[in-house]
């Protein structure tokens, strides 16, 4: 008992605080709870639906779901990335866990891909416009952590874009931009001017912040002999590919069975041309493309 207090000692004096003070302070503290320490009440009020349809209340947690594993992957990511010299070990178990989190997001679109009846979800889904899952901001934020920026530019623009290109200019060329504008006028929508008015700031931040650390950067860093090891290409790849195929592919799947369910042509509720903006053979991002033969790069996401 002297030994802590000798601890609580040096800690509080460490901060200039009294022990005396915080000593008393924990005879008046109440035990804590389970649903104190996890805000449970908090957590289960943030479903608000827009409509009386039962199935929305699905969406809705599904989504937040989905938020709460993105904020998991970045809780690692920025971990792994901004310590100045992982050893092989830290970077392989920061890679598994990120790698875990995304296999649940892959497995879990039977969740809304079966969980939702169809004629409910036509219904409701025209009160969310122009709302739409394009605007996951920590989605983004996990793109720009993984891969060299080059990675995530527009196929086309990737000739014109190098290092010494400003952030700026590189963010109007990132290929979600084409989702959100107009084909023949260039002109932005709505869905990604309110998208880019909450976010871009925060976006050119971590462009520029994880231009040197991002996940392929503190690979690079690992000795040459690991880099090598053929478990660790295996991970790296599952990882790469889980993201950019396999959980796309699930996203999309689950968005065709219900959008497709209408008869007409049809269009996701920001507006978006859906098929070409989550198809990976259309958008082929690849986070390590040094890792992939030139034949697996060619037929990127036309296999699945």
């Amino acid at each position: 008992m002297q030994d802590k207090l000798s601890a609580l000692e040096e800690k509080f004096k460490a901060i200039n605080q009294k022990t005396e003070t915080h000593l008393e302070g924990l005879l008046w503290s109440k035990p804590i709870t389970y649903w104190d320490y996890i805000q449970t009440d908090a957590l289960l009020n943030l479903q608000t639906q827009r409509t009386t349809l039962p199935d929305e209340m699905i969406f809705i947690m599904y989504h937040q779901v989905n938020e709460l594993l993105f904020k998991m992957i970045l809780w690692e990511t920025e971990q792994l990335c901004h310590d100045d010299a992982p050893t092989t070990e830290i970077f392989t178990e920061k890679l598994m866990r990120i790698s875990r989190y995304f296999d649940m997001l892959t497995t879990s679109f039977d969740i809304m891909g079966d969980g939702m009846q169809v004629e409910q979800y036509m219904k409701f889904r025209n009160t969310l416009t122009p709302a739409s899952g394009f605007q996951s901001a920590q989605y983004r934020l996990i793109e720009f952590a993984s891969t060299d920026l080059i990675n995530l530019i527009d196929y086309r623009f990737r000739a014109t874009i190098d290092r010494d290109t400003p952030y700026e200019h590189a963010f109007e060329h990132l290929y979600w931009q084409a989702a959100g504008k107009d084909h023949k006028t260039g002109e932005k929508s709505y869905l990604i001017k309110a998208f880019e008015k909450k976010y871009k700031a925060e976006f050119l931040r971590y462009m520029e912040e994880y231009n040197t650390i991002n996940i392929w950067k503190k690979f690079q860093q690992l000795p040459e002999a690991d880099q090598k090891n053929t478990m660790l290409v295996k991970a790296m790849r599952h990882y790469d590919y889980t993201v950019n195929v396999t959980w796309v592919m699930g996203h999309y799947n689950a968005a065709a069975k219900y959008i497709e369910s209408a008869s007409g042509p049809q269009e996701a509720t920001g507006g978006s041309d859906w098929k070409k903006y989550m198809h990976p053979k259309y958008q082929r991002r690849i986070f390590f493309p040094e890792l992939w033969t030139e034949e697996e790069l060619r037929t990127w996401g036309e296999n699945v």
